[in-house]
């Protein structure tokens, strides 16, 4: 993507972003959004996005594909990797090297080299004090990514980061908690209406996903709202 296209993409990224900050928002929408544009206007070939629950636990909500070795892959970043110590340091970190990884990141490393990647990068999901999640980055070559891209992951960062943290939540606790609860089931509902959508099509669970996604966005539906109806039956399609 050349400048301009990449600067007019992330400035429809962004207007895309503060569009979702109204009541009644879904969370997961706009958690998908975000991977889906960071992977447009940055040099990255993969995104995901990773939310803490109660316990402080960082589980994949959305990401860029649907493969599972991809999301088993940032769900081991997220255990011992540069999830994790983003998360647990507020700051960001960038791997040029995969090979450079420390050993106790030794199952997260060779489950990234083995899908092809090079380096990795992570970028903390943060309101002052307040952490909730981390942006995870891949990248097939084996340099890093550059300050503009990494300064760039950390406004879209910051933008959803205040979608869910704005000042209408942010002053009660249960509701933050409660917000980022139901993200983290909605997206045990979406691998459940991923194996409804496979088994019934005949499929793979990236079809599948995609299959979900253009159903709620053609029908200016949440992803929440439709997975919990095929789940459950109400609908078919």
């Amino acid at each position: 993507m050349n400048g301009e296209l990449r600067e007019t993409r992330l400035i429809e990224g962004f207007a895309t972003l503060a569009d979702t900050l109204v009541e009644g928002y879904d969370v997961v929408d706009l958690l998908q959004t975000l991977v889906e544009i960071c992977q447009d206007v940055l040099a990255v070939e993969a995104v995901g996005l990773l939310l803490a629950d109660e316990t402080g636990e960082l589980d994949v909500v959305a990401s860029t594909s649907e493969d599972p070795r991809l999301v088993h892959t940032m769900q081991l970043g997220a255990e011992a990797g540069p999830c994790h110590r983003s998360f647990e340091t507020g700051e960001q970190v960038s791997l040029e090297r995969l090979d450079d990884a420390p050993d106790e990141w030794g199952p997260f490393r060779k489950a990234a080299e083995q899908l092809g990647f090079g380096a990795v990068a992570a970028v903390p999901m943060r309101l002052r004090e307040t952490r909730i999640g981390v942006l995870s980055l891949y990248r097939l070559e084996q340099t890093p990514l550059s300050g503009a891209d990494l300064r760039t992951a950390q406004a879209l960062a910051d933008v959803a980061t205040i979608g869910i943290l704005h000042e209408r939540v942010f002053r009660e606790t249960d509701a933050v908690r409660t917000q980022l609860q139901r993200a983290l089931n909605t997206r045990v509902v979406i691998e459940q209406a991923k194996g409804v959508l496979a088994h019934t099509h005949g499929v793979s669970t990236e079809q599948a996903f995609d299959l979900l996604r253009g159903y709620a966005r053609s029908n200016r539906l949440g992803l929440h709202d439709v997975a919990q109806r095929l789940v459950g039956r109400t609908l078919i399609f």
